[in-house]
């Protein structure tokens, strides 16, 4: 099932625009707001309702839930039944496609018509939440020649930023997990004074008993959910603004690409934990201080998954062509931050070691001077 939004007025195709919000013909101008269309039958259904109301406290989640040990993990999505490439026709030209088993959102390749292949956001395969963007591609492109020019050690020729290959907004899947984590350590801890009387220096070292226990709530922790992401690229592109957050329906998708997960929440529960318990460490070592040293003597760490959104997140993946390779980046497309590796140049490295040799080297021979005459 593939579902095009054609243009009430002049029939013409109707794509996403990021910066109206709204369902948009480039023909004629005609605007439609997605929030008050009818939800299609691509629609999101939830497993489990988030598990946190706006305003909710602590209090109010433990008397819903229970007891730590004893709640149940919710999932929200919004069942793809098949796992291998498809055929579907263009409703504009007729063309045959044959897409990827991953893909639900995508262009025709003759027509270049926005396509969303609705038989594949159905069941679990639904997101329950969608992030729009708001960055258009032409906002996109500026931004990302901006950010080349900030190089220091790249190439002058990289820097140019004229060697875009391409530029393709994509809506990455990745859960979002609201999650429990508590830690308890107890440890020993030194205070150490120094100080001299008369003749003799003396040095005093009082011990501590260090206990701390900590009770965490984690809300919308990203993980990318598709195979073809690169896992460290898509976690440095946070953080994302979830305060424009909506409820998933179909027309959001129109005129980007768009992915379906790969992995499910329970398959990705040990990144998440990876990512929330050195939170969890941190935030327990930042609470101790004012002492020489800190040993630990125990420490127990637990992540508990409490909810879990099937959500599609804004990305624009850029494909630079540089000295006869490719350099893929990523930009978040909400906040235009923009992360990846861009090549360095040999030569600017050399000339950068050595100003910071020319420039050091009179404080070093200064020193090298008064040393060697004190002795």
């Amino acid at each position: 099932m593939i579902l095009q939004y054609k243009c009430p007025n002049c029939g013409a195709d109707m794509i996403y625009d990021s910066h109206s919000g709204m369902l948009s013909c480039q023909s004629c101008g005609t605007s439609m707001n997605i929030e008050q269309m009818p939800k299609s039958s691509t629609g999101s259904t939830t497993n489990g309702d988030s598990y946190r109301e706006e305003g909710a406290d602590a209090d109010d989640i433990n008397e819903e839930y229970g007891d730590f040990e004893e709640f149940e993990t919710h999932t929200g999505s919004g069942t793809f039944y098949e796992n291998e490439a498809v055929h579907y026709h263009c409703n504009n030209c007729g063309a045959e496609l044959i897409t990827n088993p991953d893909t639900t959102a995508t262009t025709c390749s003759f027509c270049g018509s926005p396509m969303v292949l609705g038989d594949r956001l159905t069941g679990s395969m639904a997101p329950a939440k969608v992030l729009p963007f708001c960055i258009s591609k032409e906002q996109a492109q500026a931004a990302f020649k901006k950010w080349c020019k900030k190089g220091r050690l790249t190439p002058r020729g990289f820097m140019n930023a004229d060697r875009i290959k391409s530029i393709t907004g994509m809506y990455v899947p990745f859960w979002l997990y609201d999650a429990n984590g508590r830690g308890e350590i107890q440890a020993t801890a030194t205070k150490v004074r120094h100080y001299t009387r008369g003749d003799y220096r003396y040095t005093e070292t009082r011990y501590y008993d260090i206990y701390r226990k900590v009770d965490l709530l984690f809300e919308k922790i990203p993980v990318d959910a598709s195979e073809k992401m690169d896992d460290t690229l898509m976690d440095k592109l946070e953080p994302f603004p979830y305060d424009n957050l909506k409820e998933f329906n179909a027309p959001y998708l129109s005129g980007y690409i768009a992915e379906k997960y790969n992995y499910t929440d329970r398959q990705l529960f040990p990144r998440l934990q990876a990512k929330t318990e050195s939170f969890v460490d941190s935030f327990i070592r930042n609470s101790i201080s004012g002492y020489t040293s800190v040993t630990y003597n125990h420490s127990w760490i637990d992540i508990k998954q409490r909810n879990a959104d099937y959500t599609l997140l804004p990305v624009w993946l850029v494909c630079y062509d540089y000295n006869q390779s490719e350099h893929i980046f990523a930009m978040n497309g909400q906040t235009g931050k923009v992360v990846g590796k861009p090549p360095i140049s040999k030569q600017k490295v050399f000339l950068w070691f050595t100003g910071l040799t020319i420039a050091f080297f009179p404080i070093v021979f200064l020193i090298l001077t008064t040393i060697m005459g004190g002795s």
